[in-house]
């Protein structure tokens, strides 16, 4: 099937529609329908072009595609304007129900243990922009932390901050090491977090240089702190992660959203 895609860029051009599967659980797609179902009965706006259930679609298949508003609107036969509301309105609903730092560590206290770490969400800037320039990925993009359990289950996921700021900057600014702190939680980080506090174990510099049990100590080390990277790589799974064409305030609102998303699946 052919749609008529006039724009400025490329007048006169079509675009093809063609079947494709979303790789998200059916059970997911019904949560988010009925979240959408709840919104819209609070605006008293019941009636809209699309259903909850095709809403929830358009919206998980921005997330996990990055799919534009564009190729969305033609697929779902809507106007891109519409896609953005769909989309820009379903975030804010799904971020409404991501964790705040303390809910999340509720139960954890003294003898417990969590990963903390940081990744950049990379966005489309140029050099000039240098609050969001970071010298150690070499690229543009958006700090976000994250505090995750031993198994890398994902726990908290901070709002984004240029990328520029260093990770304990971030972490101290999230309030994450004074909360571990004050809870006596133990935590385990790379050497970025060298200097958070007494609760926050970092491995050692020159390791090799040192004696046995300190090369001993950062093995086991980075052993533990392994499974955290498994937070990032579900963060990033959700394909509008690896590279944000948006607006940068949506960022963290986005993060929120896709927080909510896999706590849905954990409990699925």
């Amino acid at each position: 099937m052919l749609i008529p895609l006039d724009t400025a860029d490329s007048p006169g051009a079509l675009l093809v529609l063609y079947p494709s599967t979303l790789d998200v659980s059916y059970e997911l797609v019904e949560h988010v329908s009925w979240l959408i179902y709840v919104r819209r009965r609070e605006l008293n706006s019941p009636w809209r072009r699309l259903g909850c259930f095709k809403q929830a679609l358009l919206v998980l298949a921005h997330l996990r595609k990055n799919e534009t508003f564009a190729q969305l609107a033609a697929g779902f036969g809507v106007s891109t304007a519409t896609a953005w509301r769909y989309v820009d309105e379903t975030l804010d609903v799904l971020a409404a129900w991501a964790p705040g730092l303390h809910e999340a560590l509720t139960g954890l206290g003294e003898g417990d243990l969590v990963i903390i770490d940081g990744t950049l969400i990379a966005i489309d800037r140029i050099r000039a922009d240098e609050p969001y320039y970071s010298q150690k990925h070499k690229q543009h993009g958006m700090n976000v932390q994250v505090i995750a359990r031993p198994d890398g289950t994902p726990l908290w996921f901070s709002r984004a901050t240029p990328g520029r700021t260093h990770d304990l900057t971030a972490a101290r600014a999230h309030g994450i090491v004074q909360a571990c702190l004050t809870r006596q939680i133990l935590v385990l980080a790379d050497r970025a977090y060298q200097g958070a506090g007494a609760t926050v174990r970092t491995p050692y510099y020159h390791h090799r240089e040192q004696p046995e049990h300190y090369q001993q100590f950062n093995r086991d080390h980075a052993r533990l702190r392994a499974p955290g990277e498994r937070a990032f790589a579900q963060l990033k799974s959700w394909r509008i992660l690896r590279r944000a064409r948006c607006s940068i305030r949506r960022i963290g609102t986005i993060v929120q959203a896709v927080h909510t998303l896999l706590t849905c699946s954990y409990s699925g």
